[in-house]
């Protein structure tokens, strides 16, 4: 089974909160929430009720990962910035540095330019608030001893099949 390999104080993510509720009032945005590379939802703001956020955020996840493939292929480091267009609903997914991921849900009342607008400044805040993470010690022993980035940790395909039940 899969298991958050952060472990946030209740500072860090009262942090975060506020990042993502000014960030959702800003830019008029339904839904804005952080994930780590896994696909852990680590912050949410907005009325979750109606989303399964579980399954959103581990897609998100999938798609970050299918996205930094085809940025290899094309001979591009990343594509920090990704946005799908829907009839009712805007999903906003950008990279906040190396161990995060910001979604933002919007609809007509809010643009894409907004959103744009108000994510850079949301963006740089949160990144900070993970790059402390490490070096406060916030980090859980398990993910400290492992190699490479902390937030990244082993996804099996009998994790997969279970998340999708399969």
């Amino acid at each position: 089974m899969l298991q958050m390999e952060t472990s946030l104080l209740p500072e860090e993510h009262k942090k975060m909160m506020g990042v993502l509720s000014r960030l959702r009032k800003d830019a008029n945005a339904k839904f804005a929430f952080l994930i780590d590379r896994n696909g852990q939802q680590m912050a949410a703001s907005g009325d979750t009720q109606s989303l399964d956020t579980t399954a959103l955020s581990s897609l998100t996840a999938g798609n970050v990962a299918a996205t930094d493939c085809l940025a290899k292929l094309l001979g591009e480091e990343e594509f920090s910035v990704l946005f799908h267009e829907g009839e009712r609903d805007n999903l906003h997914i950008s990279l906040v540095g190396k161990k995060g991921i910001l979604v933002v849900i919007f609809d007509e009342r809010s643009s894409l330019g907004l959103v744009r607008l108000r994510v850079k400044k949301a963006a740089k805040d949160l990144e900070k608030i993970l790059d402390n993470l490490k070096s406060n010690g916030s980090l859980s022993p398990d993910s400290q001893g492992k190699g490479g980035d902390p937030f990244l940790g082993e996804i099996t395909d009998e994790d997969i099949d279970n998340l999708f039940n399969l």
